[in-house]
């Protein structure tokens, strides 16, 4: 029987794992929406809370590869528009609130690649956001600090760093484009 509401989260994500399909996405996300309710009184809450740390891994799993990641961010803190490459990713708010924003690319007859913004969502405390492969989103926060779990499908590092499969977007005249800015 798991001790807390981390095991219990890691658990039920174990149970369910397989391919990427509806229900797998649903199951992860009504669970990490679980674990973002958690009590403070958790003593690995407690501590994350107390020592607000920029990016912490809780979990990685052995078998399955997947990841969970704790987040502190601070007002204002602004993460560009960019996708994770063949991953697929949930964000889950366990106090604060931050803003995300998500985009369509957009490719012009001449090859020219834009970014169009789509929407924009507050995601607060207990809420969760899904970004499947190829989804391309930012983030802002916009309380004073904000505490949020990342489940990835897998190590973003290495789709990013060794892979080279993660798309970052830069403003270039008014516009986000890809490359540099």
């Amino acid at each position: 029987m798991p001790a807390n509401s981390l095991e219990a989260f890691i658990a039920a994500t174990r149970e369910v794992w397989g391919p990427l399909t509806s229900d797998l996405v649903e199951a992860c996300q009504g669970q990490l929406e679980r674990l973002a309710r958690s009590s403070v009184c958790e003593p690995w809450l407690a501590t994350l809370h107390r020592l607000q740390p920029a990016n912490e891994e809780l979990y990685r799993d052995p078998d399955h590869g997947f990841v969970l990641l704790a987040h502190t961010e601070h007002r204002g803190l602004y993460r560009p528009p960019h996708d994770h490459g063949r991953g697929w990713v949930i964000y889950a708010i366990q106090s604060g609130e931050i803003e995300m924003g998500g985009y369509a690319r957009i490719e012009d007859a001449d090859g020219v690649v834009n970014l169009v913004k789509r929407d924009s969502v507050l995601v607060g405390a207990g809420q969760a956001r899904v970004y499947l492969p190829g989804d391309i989103h930012d983030t802002r926060c916009i309380s004073d600090t904000a505490l949020l779990f990342r489940f990835t499908e897998r190590d973003l590092r290495v789709e990013d760093r060794q892979a080279r499969r993660v798309t970052r977007y830069h403003q270039r005249d008014g516009l986000w484009a890809v490359g540099e800015a």
